[in-house]
């Protein structure tokens, strides 16, 4: 499962990189669960001719992840924002002053990450 979600995530973010062809065939496998098997048949290749063009896809995406690192700052600007939420809903019920200087610091990281 784990790694069907960073497939999902290299696509959303490097998926527009490929050619027609890959998109459909990793779309099928990636979001829409189909099986090799399944995919074959409609393409019209081989069981083997899927698995390996899924496998490329997949290392060309990560090669476009390594140089760019998008996902990566995606999540620790994810990470961050989740922060800042619990830290105002602490400041609602404390206001201790300090929260928000800890929102500014987390605000200010994301948007020099950006």
């Amino acid at each position: 499962m784990e790694q069907k979600v960073e497939q999902a995530y290299l696509y959303d973010f490097y998926g527009e990189l490929l050619n027609s062809r890959q998109q459909k065939i990793y779309k099928d496998f990636v979001f829409h669960d189909l099986s090799l098997s399944e995919i074959a048949e409609d393409e019209g290749i081989s069981r083997q001719g899927v698995h390996d063009l899924i496998r490329r896809c997949t290392k060309t995406l990560e090669g476009y992840e390594a140089k760019l690192h998008l996902i990566e700052k995606f999540r620790g600007a994810k990470k961050s924002v989740a922060k800042i939420h619990t830290l105002a809903g602490e400041f609602h019920s404390t206001h201790d002053e300090q929260l928000l200087d800890q929102i500014e610091q987390l605000s200010n990281k994301i948007l020099e990450d950006l």
